[in-house]
């Protein structure tokens, strides 16, 4: 549970917003089949089914906002087409875009009173943007209607401001590897599963050609790298208690070690990447025809750009496969996040209803298969029911995700994704990977510089 924080919410309206694959929505590979009784009779159906009796009989109004790619904006469309179609007088209206600039809008919208009535958020705007627990209802009042039972306690509790829920957790996500199988077995490589074997691939990408290289990584992507090799050597949280956990000459040893990656060619440098002028990896030819090789992103985060590769015209029938964990240390490094929630807008003026749409789209039987995997493998027990039972969803996201639950046990803390340190390009960790990768900073300076700016923001 978080403390409220003091915050100062026009410092992140300024921010530029990067578009990263884990904001993108993706197509589901939906294979009905039969409907199990169980599935069909969950507490959470009972729940929207009482909504019926509880709701007003006059029209009522909502709009609804989230963010993502086409194959989650058909998926919530077609939703809220059936919600409307269970309950007449309820009409929705829906308000979405991509990635890009849309944080600073709802932030702006947020801080004016004009929330839409259910408003997909990432975790980290519960702690940004919640005023004190003031922004978002408090959804606990409205359980008559919102099945919470069907959450983990523990994610439940780490979306609660001051005892108030101000949002439910959509899906639970993690870092992990994906790799281009047909180019490591071109260039004849192992697909790596250590340190030893990661540089291996560097050596034997470079004698391929220089611009092949076996992963690649963005700024940010560096970042959380770095945080998963360094919880792999030292077996602790990097954020504990609100405070860093790392002293400054352990942060040297894990940018000594993002150094090395670039300098021993296992992956671009900041210049090639940009090079490429695309802003995601599905639209990188470099990608699409198998010269980079992997990546290490929300386990939900590769179905686009696995699919852009499988479309390759230059390319065709690239095999992609889902890696181990990277043993770096004694430990199981990385971590699990809420990937993003449902809230409702302070301002909603019918916030029952609004309850009511999200037990729709994440509790109720109708609303789950519609909804698919498009944002992650839900955490609501009777949605994993009806996806199991109907065999609904990306097979290699769902394996993905029972992956990295089951091995990265290290918590993220709510800050990691500010503004302040992840917004491109004037977030401490892009000002901070850029340079190092352009040879503009040295590691001891990036070290000292990156716990300066992480410590400023857990203080603010």
């Amino acid at each position: 549970m978080r403390k409220t924080g003091k915050r100062i919410i026009a410092m992140s309206l300024a921010c530029t917003m990067v578009l990263t694959l884990a904001a993108c929505g993706k197509k589901a590979d939906t294979k009905p089949a039969e409907t199990t009784k169980a599935a069909e009779t969950t507490v959470a159906a009972d729940a929207t089914t009482a909504a019926a009796g509880t709701t007003a009989a006059e029209p009522v109004e909502l709009r609804c906002a989230w963010w993502g790619g086409d194959g989650r904006h058909e998926a919530t469309e077609k939703a809220i087409a059936a919600f409307e179609a269970k309950y007449p007088n309820i009409k929705v209206t829906p308000e979405y875009g991509a990635w890009s600039g849309w944080e600073e809008k709802q932030a702006l919208n947020i801080v004016a009173g004009d929330g839409a009535d259910v408003m997909q958020i990432n975790w980290n705007w519960i702690e940004s943007y919640s005023q004190g627990g003031t922004s978002f209802v408090n959804l606990e009042d409205y359980t008559d209607v919102l099945d919470l039972t069907q959450f983990p306690e523990n994610a439940v509790n780490l979306c609660k401001v001051d005892e108030k829920l101000m949002a439910v957790p959509i899906s639970l996500t993690g870092r992990l590897f994906y790799w281009n199988k047909t180019t490591f077995d071109e260039i004849g490589c192992a697909i790596p599963t250590d340190e030893a074997s990661l540089f291996a691939a560097g050596a034997a990408f470079k004698a391929k050609g220089d611009d092949y290289y076996p992963l690649t990584l963005g700024e940010y992507d560096r970042m959380t790298f770095m945080v998963y090799y360094l919880e792999s050597v030292y077996g602790k949280a990097w954020v504990e208690d609100g405070k860093l956990n790392y002293t400054e000459e352990e942060i040297k040893t894990g940018i000594d070690f993002i150094n090395r990656l670039q300098a021993e060619h296992v992956i671009p440098s900041m210049a090639t990447i940009n090079g490429g002028m695309t802003d995601s990896f599905d639209q990188d030819p470099r990608w699409i025809n198998g010269q980079f090789a992997g990546m290490f992103v929300w386990d939900s985060g590769a179905p686009n750009a696995i699919k852009a590769v499988s479309e390759s015209v230059d390319k065709p029938g690239q095999e992609f496969v889902l890696g181990d964990f990277i043993k770096f240390g004694e430990y199981q490094g990385g971590f699990t996040k809420i990937s993003m929630c449902f809230a409702v807008a302070a301002n909603s003026k019918h916030p029952k209803e609004a309850a009511m749409l999200i037990n729709f789209l994440l509790n109720d039987p109708e609303g789950i298969e519609i909804a698919s995997t498009e944002r992650g493998i839900p955490c609501s027990k009777a949605a994993i029911e009806v996806l199991n039972a109907k065999n609904i969803g990306n097979a290699m996201v769902k394996e993905a995700n029972a992956k990295v639950l089951a091995y990265s046990k290290f918590p993220l803390d709510s800050k990691f994704e500010s503004n302040d340190l992840k917004a491109s390009p004037d977030g401490v960790y892009y000002k901070i990977f850029g340079k190092l990768s352009s040879g503009d900073l040295d590691s001891a300076t990036a070290a000292k510089d990156l716990m300066a700016g992480i410590n400023e923001c857990l203080e603010g």
